[in-house]
């Protein structure tokens, strides 16, 4: 598994309520949604690959 590491994050409170309802309805933690977000923007704009895949 790959290590993650901790950083702190701060949102305006509109946005957070956005974020932890959308992880509700989609039954994963805050944290798991927002990684989730975070993956596919990253896998969209081609910027992120699994380790498996070739440049």
């Amino acid at each position: 598994m790959a290590k993650k590491k901790a950083f702190a994050l701060r949102l305006n409170e509109e946005m957070m309520e956005a974020v932890e309802k959308w992880a509700e309805d989609e039954f994963r933690s805050t944290n798991g949604q927002l990684e989730w977000i975070i993956a596919e923007a990253l896998k969209k704009s081609r910027r992120f690959k699994k380790k498996n895949e070739k440049k």
